[in-house]
């Protein structure tokens, strides 16, 4: 296990190495990776927050020296209602601010499963020795990567991962459902990197698997990651 645990970590530090060398953000990449979306995916999309240069640094367009997700969060309360699935509107958005973000809105055409990046690369792995049916998978710059499930998943998981033994809290794995978004690729996070595609979107994975075929190597490899985590601390 231990050998495994090594590879996911090589390829977790790689991966960070690989975004810190993405080229600085550009709008049109945004715009035309939202229309995209919307267009080719069907998947709702509405323009966050962004980043602007001041005195040398990145810094978020809304102002909050403390922001917590720099350039890659909602700029209004009501932003689910900013969200579309159609091409024109997302092009008409993003040309009035081309540097914002792109965010989707969960609990509508997709749910997301939130794991530790390690755990994440752990059951990647796995699934794909096991040929297991998977959908679009990203990879965050805070080190985490998310699942795309059919929509209502997230109501199943704390259910699910409870029947394995596990509390989805205790194992940091998240449901992200009705009420929430994820951040898609390109967009950047602060000055940590960019977002990207551990498994793209293709006409091979448009229909996206259940949360229940997902969730038990999801919730072993997340709970091998918790337990090594306890141990290097002790």
């Amino acid at each position: 296990m231990t050998g495994v645990t090594d590879i996911a970590h090589n390829a977790a530090r790689e991966a960070a190495h690989e975004a810190a060398r993405i080229p600085k953000q550009r709008g049109d990449l945004l715009l035309d990776s939202a229309v995209r979306y919307a267009e080719e995916r069907h998947w709702d999309v509405f323009p966050g927050s962004w980043l602007e240069a001041v005195d040398g640094a990145e810094r978020c367009s809304c102002e909050r020296s403390d922001c917590p997700a720099p350039g890659a969060h909602p700029t209004r309360p009501d932003w689910s209602t900013q969200a579309t699935g159609s091409g024109v509107a997302a092009r008409r958005l993003w040309s009035k601010q081309p540097r914002s973000s792109i965010l989707l809105p969960t609990g509508r055409t997709f749910d997301a499963l939130d794991v530790p990046e390690s755990a994440g690369f752990l059951a990647l792995a796995r699934m794909e020795r096991m040929a297991m049916t998977l959908g679009p998978v990203t990879r965050t710059p805070e080190r985490r990567m998310l699942f795309f499930v059919l929509p209502g998943g997230s109501l199943k998981v704390d259910d699910l991962v409870r029947k394995l033994g596990w509390s989805a809290s205790a194992i940091d794995l998240v449901a992200r459902g009705e009420g929430h978004y994820v951040a898609a690729p390109p967009t950047r996070v602060g000055g940590y990197g960019a977002v990207q595609w551990a498994r793209r979107p293709t006409p091979a994975n448009r229909w996206l698997p259940d949360a229940e075929e997902l969730i038990s190597p999801l919730a072993y490899a997340c709970g091998q990651d918790a337990a090594t985590a306890r141990a290097a601390r002790t």
